[in-house]
């Protein structure tokens, strides 16, 4: 299944499946959103629930009794419910189920709301905890912006000028090994010898929007405003990057199991809800 939303400017396609975005299009029929190849990575743009991220051995205990999950957690590989649709606008929910509670013992609901506003496309996320017990959780985007032509001819550009320190991935997990990353007039020009470690981490960043730059002219911002950590990845010789917002990271090697003293988690109380937004702007 798949829903369609649009305005005067834009279009955007959701599955229902992981409700993940796959397409959005402007009036000229150019996309911006990774086509899935599965020879360079088979998905668009995941929702990461009810982790971010790689656990210590895919697993953690809540009240000492174990449990597994894989990298980024299970939502982007269920089946959403569409609650509702207007001309620019798509809610979807996905509902904790005997399946999710073998895996994650707790009582959730997670909507994605999608909204189409002039040239921008924002998402946010809304975690509901209908249980009787707080509840610890992650939540990050991971939306693939399509980078046709030479993707060298692309650089980013952080919103503040600041100090660009990210962590290296070991294993999936978090090392205590970080580099600073160079900038100039806070631009970084795009070359896959960056990802030769896997993705950028950065747990901490006061810029809350990055702009990619095509030639030196903008071409797709990320507002990130209500999330502290951003990860930036791709593929060896794929034409796509990365801009994740995140709250919430992978485990490091010292990482003692335990969901609730895990590090960047996020706990709710019981009956509360917790949301956050980010956009996608077309330039």
């Amino acid at each position: 299944m798949i829903t369609t939303i649009s305005n005067s400017t834009l279009k955007a396609s959701i599955k229902h499946t992981g409700a993940e975005l796959f397409s959005i299009k402007d009036n000229q029929n150019n996309e911006y959103i990774w086509e899935g190849n599965p020879d360079f990575w088979g998905k668009h743009s995941p929702v990461l629930f009810p982790i971010v991220g790689t656990l210590k051995n895919n697993t953690y205990t809540i009240r000492g009794k174990e449990y597994h999950l894989p990298r980024h957690g299970f939502a982007r590989d269920m089946e959403f419910s569409l609650l509702e649709k207007t001309e620019n606008k798509a809610i979807f929910s996905l509902k904790s189920s005997e399946e999710t509670l073998q895996k994650y013992p707790f009582d959730f609901e997670l909507q994605l709301i999608y909204t189409l506003n002039e040239s921008a496309l924002e998402l946010e996320y809304k975690v509901v905890n209908n249980g009787k017990k707080e509840m610890p959780f992650s939540i990050g985007a991971h939306p693939a912006i399509a980078l046709p032509n030479n993707f060298e001819d692309y650089a980013f550009q952080f919103e503040k000028e600041e100090n660009l320190k990210y962590y290296i991935l070991e294993n999936d997990l978090i090392s205590s090994q970080t580099k600073i990353l160079d900038t100039k007039n806070n631009l970084v020009p795009l070359n896959y010898a960056l990802f030769k470690n896997d993705a950028l981490i950065f747990k901490t960043l006061e810029s809350k929007s990055l702009t990619i730059l095509y030639n030196s002219k903008p071409y797709v911002k990320v507002d990130y405003q209500d999330f502290p950590s951003l990860g930036i990845w791709t593929k060896e010789n794929a034409p796509f990057i990365c801009i994740e917002p995140w709250l919430g990271y992978s485990d490091t090697d010292e990482n003692t199991g335990d969901l609730y003293q895990k590090e960047g988690i996020l706990t709710l109380d019981e009956n509360k809800d917790f949301s956050a937004k980010f956009s996608i702007t077309i330039l």
